[in-house]
């Protein structure tokens, strides 16, 4: 089998709640995405996508996923889609480094692999762990009142787990935790993400403001060695996302005890193949994960879906849905949240097929 064609289509995904903000001022109100679409030679088609947090959050940018796709897409043309390993060392070749612009191409590959070995991916990423996994819920930056009562809004429909998007004024910050643990219940989780958005200090003021309180602290500060200080000097449990890009960071951070919980964002690893290679590595160290991607839609959350639900449920500590925050469906058959948790689907490959209604005309044909 070998890839006979890679066409990629331009998809906006507007915001059910118009506008997601974190640290810094940074919102974006609709989400520029990127679905990837590898044709073989004997009729079968994979499907990914890549969806940038905006340009300002990650090195990586919506038009930058389609620039690279058209340097990358002539290398890749006659490679067996089913050799995972041996395509991501052709990527790496034809293009060094920008991993999220491989992410697509990669995922697309493990659907073709399902739908060719007749399995879904999280079989084939090793083995599916129980009937469904825990969500968590992205609450964005707003006034503490506000973010408070989506907090109880989302309790309602099922979630447990609660990302606060804070890094912003202390105080402010200080405020909007302790207003949503107040709503929160026994066995709730609530995680204070900074985003990289607090100076030393002040993520030091506020961890010390909050000492009282049950939550976890991720990522406060830009550098990893802010966030190291931070961690020395707090008894909260620790999540590291934004500095954690592949395995000598995570490597770093089990040996110097940085983190107790590591983002695994797909696309920033390159793919589901590296980014199972980071997962099982953190298996082995018995390091706790939230498996995700900087953003997308129904492709990515089918993505994440077989990833989470192949990871042993002990050290699965969330996930995510991005579907559900967007507006539009960019494929048919993606798992759909039930109070609060997800399931991988069943079906060979990603489970999903593509919706051409929605996909409208492609941005890059290579054959």
């Amino acid at each position: 089998m070998k890839i006979s064609a890679l066409r990629a289509y331009q998809v906006d995904l507007p915001l059910k709640e118009g506008r997601y903000a974190w640290s810094g001022g940074k919102s974006v109100d609709v989400f520029d995405s990127t679905v990837v679409a590898v044709e073989t030679d004997a009729g079968i088609t994979g499907y990914g996508e890549v969806c940038p947090l905006g340009p300002f959050y990650l090195p990586a940018y919506a038009a930058g996923v389609r620039a690279g796709l058209a340097e990358l897409g002539p290398q890749l043309l006659g490679e067996d889609p089913r050799e995972l390993g041996r395509l991501n060392l052709a990527m790496d070749r034809a293009l060094r480094g920008h991993p999220y612009v491989k992410s697509g191409v990669d995922m697309a590959c493990w659907d073709i692999l399902g739908k060719v070995s007749g399995l879904p991916v999280c079989q084939l990423l090793g083995g599916r762990y129980g009937e469904d996994f825990h969500l968590y819920r992205a609450i964005s930056q707003r006034p503490p009142a506000e973010m408070a009562e989506n907090v109880r809004q989302y309790r309602e429909e099922g979630y447990r787990r609660f990302q606060l998007k804070v890094g912003g004024d202390p105080d402010e910050d200080i405020e909007r935790i302790r207003s949503v643990a107040a709503v929160l219940a026994p066995g709730d989780k609530l995680i204070a993400d900074a985003n990289t958005g607090w100076t030393q200090h002040e993520a030091l003021r506020v961890v010390h403001a909050v000492r009282d309180l049950d939550v976890y602290i991720e990522q406060p500060c830009e550098t990893y060695e802010e966030c190291l200080s931070v961690r020395q000097r707090t008894p909260h449990p620790f999540v590291l996302d934004e500095n954690i890009d592949g395995l000598q960071s995570l490597l770093r951070g089990h040996a110097d005890r940085a983190m107790d919980v590591v983002n695994i964002k797909i696309s920033k690893f390159g793919g589901l193949t590296r980014a199972r290679q980071a997962r099982d590595l953190c298996a082995s160290l018995g390091i706790a994960m939230t498996i995700e991607d900087s953003w997308g839609g129904d492709i990515v959350t089918a993505a994440i879906a077989h990833l989470a639900h192949s990871t042993p449920t002990p050290l699965l500590f969330t996930s995510t849905d991005f579907n559900s925050y967007v507006t539009v469906a960019n494929a048919e058959g993606a798992p759909q949240r039930r109070a609060g948790r997800l399931a991988a689907s069943t079906a060979p490959g990603l489970g999903i097929t593509s919706t051409g209604a929605v996909l409208g005309n492609e941005v890059l044909a290579v054959t």
